[in-house]
Parts: C-alpha cells; structure tokens; sequence
C-alpha cells in the first residue's frame, strides 16, 4: 500500500508541474501536452509511453485501494467493531488515535475516485465540456473552470486529495519503517506529509482559481 500510494505520489507531482505550465500560456501548455504523447517516439508508438504511465498508475490505484478496504476490514474486525457502531469510543472521539485527515481517508478516497471519472470524461476524452468543446489541451481547461460548478468540484476534491497524502504520506513512511518514533508524528515525518499535501493541494488549484477568477489565458 505504501509502495502503490507513492507511486501516485510521483505522478501527482509531474501532473502538477504540468497543470502550473497553463502560468507560461496557451502555447507553453500545448507544447507540454504535445511533449507527453510524442515522448520516446519513434522507439514506442505515439502516446506509448503515455499509455505505460497510464497502465502503472491504474495498477497502482487499484492496487492501493484493494488494499486499503481489506486493511480497514481486517482492522475492523480485529477491534471488535462488526456489527456495532463505528468510532464509538471516547479515544477516538477525542482524535488521541485519530487525526482528522485519518477520519476522512475512506471518505476522502471515495470523492476522489468518484472525481477520476469526471476529470477523465472532462479534460482527457472531452466526453463533458461544462465550459463548451474545445480543440485544444490548454482550450479544455480553460473552458473546463469558466464553470463555477466544475471549480468547485475540483477544489473539494482537491481537498480531499490533501487530507488523503497527508495521512498517507505519513502512513507511508510508517510502513516504510522510517516513522519507527512515536514523537516524530508532530515533528518531522508530519511536517514533511504536511508540506507535500500542501504543496500538491495548492500547485493543483493554482491554475483553475487563476482561470476562474483572474482571467488567465482569457
């Protein structure tokens, strides 16, 4: 699970820095789309590469999420919770087990998977074009946030993504056996989770916001 959730990581960061080229103009934006579908060409076909990242990160979600049900079943059951009322403790009320962002992870995830699809049928294959059609990557966009409705879907699950890596970076490096201190869950380890979620939270909204409300690209 630390593995699958870091290997989307990655790819949120990459995906990131890409979004953050609409800054640099409608050109600059296109040019990096162009760049993705023609990457190792000729050796693989065009979008090749595109479609083996694709593949990866599929497999990795499906993966990380597989995990995570069997995970919370497993704890579940072993806490004596089937059957009775979830969180009734006065621990876990109190958050001393959980914090917020661990309270929200299933929920989080499932805005967020229901959120992929839309993103894909919106900006990948156009199949929706709240904002009206366009021919273009950077035109998609554009259009896509002069929707106020799209902008804030987007930014809810924006939102969820961060508290989602924010737990989870943390969980990850837990896993990973480099969180093998108690006190580091409020020093560095959290600190490091919180500046990722951060980072990839506000680099991802960046772009819509200035399209929504500052005309960029207009």
């Amino acid at each position: 699970m630390a593995v699958s959730g870091l290997i989307m990581v990655a790819y949120l960061l990459a995906h990131m820095y890409g979004n953050l080229k609409a800054f640099a103009g409608p050109d600059s934006f296109n040019e990096y789309a162009h760049h993705l579908r023609t990457m190792l060409t000729p050796i693989l076909p065009r979008e090749g590469l595109l479609w083996i990242i694709r593949v990866v990160l599929l497999a990795a979600v499906l993966i990380h999420a597989y995990t995570a049900i069997n995970l919370w079943r497993r704890n579940k059951k072993a806490a004596g919770y089937v059957g009775a009322k979830r969180y009734q403790t006065k621990q876990n009320k109190t958050g001393i087990q959980r914090s917020y962002a661990s309270f929200t992870m299933r929920w989080g995830g499932v805005t967020i998977a229901l959120f992929i699809v839309f993103h894909i049928l919106n900006l990948t294959t156009n199949d929706i074009h709240p904002g009206g059609a366009a021919d273009t990557p950077y035109g998609k966009l554009h259009n896509s946030f002069q929707s106020f409705w799209v902008l804030l879907a987007y930014t809810v699950a924006m939102i969820a993504v961060g508290f989602h890596l924010w737990h989870g970076f943390w969980s990850a490096l837990t896993t990973l056996g480099q969180n093998y201190s108690a006190k580091r869950r409020d020093s560095f380890w959290n600190s490091a989770a919180i500046a990722i979620a951060a980072l990839i939270t506000i680099g991802f909204l960046a772009p819509p916001f200035a399209i929504y409300f500052f005309g960029l690209g207009g």
